[in-house]
């Protein structure tokens, strides 16, 4: 497939994400005088700066209940009177903004960034809480619904900004998301209850209003629980952006460098004729690299060393940058000979983690461009301590303090990917490509193997598979493996935050570091233990 027919393609399906519940849904919630939380967003942020988190969350999931696009919630980072925020907005089109498990996995998502990037938080509330016919997915465990609250409470205590605008429904447990915040904002018409109307008369026998139990004028002039009342959401949103300009300014740890720059000559799309969608076909990653960094940066660290990975310093938007990326070309090595490019080899993964660690002693931010095939397996690699240099890198990545950023260009199998810091490793950000790939080994090699299990179980039970039989199940076990890699089936489980057009990837880069670069852990660097 070429680029531009699977970029169309990735295109047409996030512009219908973006759509949540559909028209119908989009004119009940104008009906009603409430703005959907896309237009909240598009209304309360400067200049339309904002950089997406998780908007293929839930994609292919909960099909039996109606689906749940872009998990129910729409999460990113917004510029509000020139202040960086992470902005979480409730989307009433999708079952009224109902929390799915996504949900909430989502949600935890947005305020681990905000914690690590110490970023404001903005809440623009409209839910009617836990989706029921799912609630023992959602409800109990350490990163289900109530991991929410303690986070609300954790980030108040690190005295990180919260700010909360309940503009539609704010049900049962779900009504202390916006009480736990600094700051909170209610508009006319909106509920805000621990149980509603017709829940309490069940429960006690109280008859009474949604207006009467929990509406705005309650909580202003009765409970108290409420520190503005609005008439309607563009009121809420001026009062929104006012509160915002409060907050301390958005400044750079001193520890980060920024330099003036200039950006490419070349225009971005030149990245479609480096980079082929076949995941066979070589190229040097340099000449990405170039793509993405400001013109003349890169400087190649050990450069004739452990070749089949490519690290250095550079500029990206005029801050200082390491860049640790995985070369699709085969190289000549003085004592290996030919080494394969996508592959780390003993002597790639012993330089990585070398880097690694410099760019901690200098506070260089870490650029991982991931298109990684695994670790090199045989008896020679085993023999050069394949593992124990392995052993190092994870050591390394797992302990590092400096921010971390991966994109995923191509593969990302195995071992491979823990190595080039997948989302176990914490990256502040991870984003893939629209032909990227995840999985534990490359897809001709896991439907082999899935289909040799298959086979040997059934010969087990006494059948003998014909040939017939044994293309048919050949086909099924690809067809499924296929889908389980395709990266969007990634995106819908948050294992990326974003699904990027290739030629966008410096823009995303640049607001990335411009989030990253905000707070500076004050632990040092330490990596234990280290295999020699």
């Amino acid at each position: 497939m070429s680029w531009q027919s699977l970029i169309d393609e990735f295109k047409e399906q996030s512009t219908v994400i973006a759509q949540g519940g559909g028209q119908r849904s989009i004119d009940r919630q104008h009906k009603k005088g409430r703005m959907t939380a896309r237009e909240r967003i598009s209304q309360v942020i400067d200049d339309d700066y904002w950089l997406e988190v998780g908007k293929w969350a839930g994609f292919g999931m909960y099909e039996e209940w109606g689906g749940s696009p872009s998990g129910s919630v729409i999460c990113g980072v917004g510029k509000i009177q020139d202040r960086l925020v992470m902005i979480i907005a409730n989307d009433a089109t999708v079952k009224a903004g109902a929390f799915f498990p996504i949900t909430a996995k989502k949600v935890l998502r947005a305020q681990r960034i905000a914690m690590h990037c110490r970023l404001p938080l903005l809440y623009l509330v409209d839910s009617a809480g836990v989706f029921l016919p799912l609630q023992d997915e959602i409800f109990p465990d350490e990163d289900d619904f109530g991991r929410i609250f303690r986070n609300n409470s954790v980030i108040s205590a690190m005295g990180i900004p919260q700010l909360a605008a309940i503009m539609g429904n704010c049900v049962a447990g779900g009504g202390y998301l916006p009480v736990l915040c600094d700051k909170l904002i209610m508009t006319e018409g909106s509920g805000l209850y621990l149980a509603g109307p017709a829940l309490v008369k069940s429960a006690i026998g109280q008859e009474y209003t949604s207006e009467e139990l929990g509406g705005a004028e309650m909580h202003a002039q009765i409970s108290g629980t409420i520190d503005y009342r609005e008439p309607d959401d563009e009121a809420a949103l001026k009062r929104v952006r006012e509160l915002v300009r409060m907050f301390p300014e958005t400044q750079r740890d001193l520890k980060f460098r920024r330099e003036t720059w200039t950006e490419p000559t070349e225009p971005q799309e030149k990245v479609y004729e480096i980079v082929p969608t076949d995941p066979q076909t070589r190229y040097d990653v340099r000449d990405l690299i170039n793509t993405v960094v400001d013109p003349d940066s890169f400087s190649e660290y050990k450069s004739e060393y452990g070749k089949t990975i490519v690290c250095g310093y550079a500029r990206i938007g005029g801050f200082s940058v390491g860049i640790v990326a995985n070369q699709r070309t085969a190289v000549m090595t003085k004592k290996e000979g030919m080494q394969f490019g996508g592959v780390i080899y003993h002597d790639s993964a012993e330089k990585e983690a070398r880097f690694i660690m410099d760019c901690n002693q200098s506070w260089t931010p870490i650029i991982f461009l991931q298109d990684v095939m695994g670790f090199m397996v045989g008896k020679d690699s085993e023999e050069a301590g394949i593992i124990r240099a392995g052993a190092k890198v994870v050591n390394a990545i797992s302990n590092s303090v400096v921010p971390k950023i991966t994109v995923i260009t191509g593969g990302s199998y195995g071992a491979g990917n823990y190595a080039m810091c997948g989302k176990a490793f914490d990256p502040r950000f991870i984003f893939a490509w629209p032909n990227a790939r995840y999985a534990v080994m490359g897809g001709k090699q896991a439907a082999q193997t899935i289909l040799d299990i298959n086979i040997a179980a059934m010969k087990r039970a006494g059948q003998e598979p014909d040939a017939e039989e044994l293309e048919a199940l050949r086909q099924k076990v690809t067809e499924a493996y296929d889908t389980s890699t395709d990266i969007r089936y990634a995106g819908g489980r948050l294992w990326v935050d974003g699904i990027i057009d290739p030629s966008d990837t410096r823009k995303v880069l640049i607001q990335s570091l411009e989030s990253v670069t905000l707070y500076a852990e004050p632990e040092p660097f330490r990596t234990g233990v280290y295999q020699v």
